[in-house]
């Protein structure tokens, strides 16, 4: 699967070394050193994935996420940084980044999270295979990335989108956090299952009446979480 590749990192040994992986593999790259013209290069580009370095001059890769998702560009964020606090790791995924590594890293590792960030955004020949999700009130639209609650429109990040749409496919079924972690970014070593957490909590803000006693997106105690239909819960009860 081929595809147009910004990488922007502001080392040019490292730069160099991820468009040489990157090439082998059949995508185009371009490399920019800073985030502005990050922000400009994707916005005329139009690329299929960023490669983004957290710490750059002129606006750092997290200013850069902030300002992509404020635009509402869909396209998947790959996130390389020397930071290895996990507050720092969740800010970035609550952005809007698809996938965080930190350096050093594997650049063998970085080629199949690429492969994966692609394989997850883009369909064979362009065909579309996501279908709306509904349970109950809540309606999940995977094409157009759009949620619902009761008809009112809710605005979600890329990963919050991701738990949601699949729980959405599998109303009653409980997810372990493992298993929504794996649908988020795929094995990664450096993230806790914290980070399901607290999707999950931003979620209940969202789609919940009252978010401390969830009726919707249900904890499954020493399992997971599930997602149910409130009206037929209590139709059940």
């Amino acid at each position: 699967m081929c595809a147009d590749v910004i990488v922007a990192e502001d080392d040019e040994k490292q730069a160099e070394l991820v468009r040489r992986y990157l090439e082998r593999e059949g995508h185009a790259v371009r490399i920019v050193g800073d985030g502005l013209t990050a922000l400009d290069a994707v916005r005329h580009q139009e690329p299929d994935l960023l490669v983004l370095d957290v710490m750059m001059p002129r606006a750092d890769g997290l200013d850069v996420v902030r300002v992509l998702r404020a635009e509402a560009r869909e396209l998947p964020v790959l996130m390389l940084t020397a930071r290895t606090t996990e507050d720092d790791l969740l800010l970035g995924l609550d952005l809007g980044a698809d996938d965080y590594m930190t350096k050093p890293y594997s650049p063998r590792e970085l080629m199949a999270r690429v492969r994966t960030l692609l394989r997850r955004t883009r369909r064979p020949g362009g065909a579309v295979e996501d279908h709306v999700l509904r349970v109950g009130g809540l309606v999940v639209d995977p094409e157009r990335h759009e949620v619902t609650v009761d008809g009112d429109p809710v605005e979600c990040t890329r990963g919050e989108f991701r738990i949601l749409a699949a729980l959405a496919a599998g109303p009653d079924r409980v997810f372990s956090r493992q298993r929504l972690l794996e649908e988020l970014h795929g094995f990664d070593r450096y993230i806790s299952d914290r980070t399901v957490d607290v999707h999950v909590m931003n979620l209940r803000k969202k789609i919940e009446p009252a978010p401390r006693r969830p009726v919707r997106l249900l904890t499954v105690f020493g399992v997971g979480y599930k997602l149910t239909d409130p009206a037929k819960a209590a139709r059940r009860a």
